[in-house]
């Protein structure tokens, strides 16, 4: 009795276990199906990429420059770029908007290297949260960043002491104007030039003085200098704005009832913009360190994805500097750093 009792239960059992099982089974397969299919959804479909470029300062000429350079390259590769960056030269400012590009979680950041401690910390924090950083037109070799792209500015620096040997001989009195004295580049600029000059028993640097990047502080440089330093013949600027703002500086000068005690100056600059080769062309401007700006950007986008591709990249990636002097303007294609 107790047998035939218990079968049909048995068998109840086993047909509900079974049940449990098919169904159980046809989920999981749904789910797998469903999973793969997003699997290859995701696989498939390739998001822009958002890439911002951090600047020295927004409306900087030369940045501008740089600027046009990495949005072309970014629209070829239909990538999206944000261009930011301090109304007026700010590093404080400059680390900030990285730290808003690293809480953004943007994709890549691109920007100018400081030589600053929070600079490091910043980019360090980047690389540890993924997101790679290129710096351009100025490095920062002790950072985490990624590559660097840009003048080898102790190179361009000696090319300018040896312009400057060149066309006076090896005799001058000179005045720097440098855009900051804690910019990376800058600093190798007049490392570099002061190495080139430094066996030449005839030339002598009287002064250095920051223009804050900027051409009215060129100018103002330059003025206190040459007040300073009577014997003062030469100017050197270090930043795309220094030469044009010496200049100027001159040019005011030449207009006061004293202009007939002035003596002829020479001036020596840096970068291509196009008020800088109509001074080179009146022969206000002696010789000008051309670099690539717009070579830098795109370059440095190109880079960037590439890495973000996968691919394997430089750590330096120098652009081109050559010396500009009138006599070459007739064959020079200048503007965007003479591409």
């Amino acid at each position: 009795m107790l047998k035939s009792w218990l079968r049909p239960h048995y068998i109840l059992i086993a047909l509900l276990l079974l049940l449990t099982v098919s169904i159980s089974l046809t989920h999981f397969m749904k789910a797998l199906h469903y999973e793969s299919g997003m699997s290859s959804i995701t696989h498939s479909h390739n998001p822009e990429i958002h890439l911002v470029l951090i600047s020295q300062e927004l409306d900087n000429p030369y940045w501008r420059l740089i600027e046009h350079g990495a949005r072309s390259a970014a629209e070829k590769n239909h990538a999206t770029l944000e261009y930011i960056g301090p109304v007026e030269a700010s590093v404080s400012e400059q680390i900030r908007l990285i730290e808003m590009a690293v809480a953004a979680k943007i994709d890549g950041i691109l920007t100018q290297g400081l030589d600053e401690e929070q600079f490091v910390s910043i980019v360090d924090q980047a690389i540890e949260l993924g997101i790679p950083v290129i710096t351009i037109d100025s490095d920062a070799p002790d950072s985490r960043r990624l590559a660097y792209v840009g003048t080898d500015n102790y190179a361009a620096g000696f090319m300018a002491g040896k312009a400057l040997i060149q066309d006076t001989g090896g005799n001058a009195n000179v005045g720097i104007v440098t855009g900051s004295f804690h910019a990376a580049n800058l600093k190798e600029r007049v490392r570099g030039f002061l190495d080139a000059v430094k066996r030449e028993d005839g030339i002598r640097i009287l002064d250095m003085k920051e223009s804050n990047i900027d051409r009215i502080g060129s100018a103002s440089a330059a003025y206190t200098m040459s007040r300073e330093h009577e014997a003062l013949d030469t100017f050197v600027g270090t930043s795309a704005l220094d030469a044009m703002g010496i200049a100027q500086m001159l040019n005011d000068r030449s207009q006061d009832s004293h202009a007939s005690e002035h003596k002829d100056i020479r001036v020596f600059g840096f970068d291509d913009l196009p008020e800088t080769i109509e001074l080179i062309d009146k022969g206000i401007v002696s010789a000008s360190i051309v670099q690539k700006p717009y070579q830098m950007g795109a370059e440095g986008v190109e880079l960037m994805l590439d890495y973000l591709g996968g691919k394997r990249i430089v750590s330096v990636y120098n652009t081109d500097a050559r010396i500009i002097r009138k006599e070459d303007l007739s064959m020079y294609k200048g503007g965007n750093g003479g591409i």
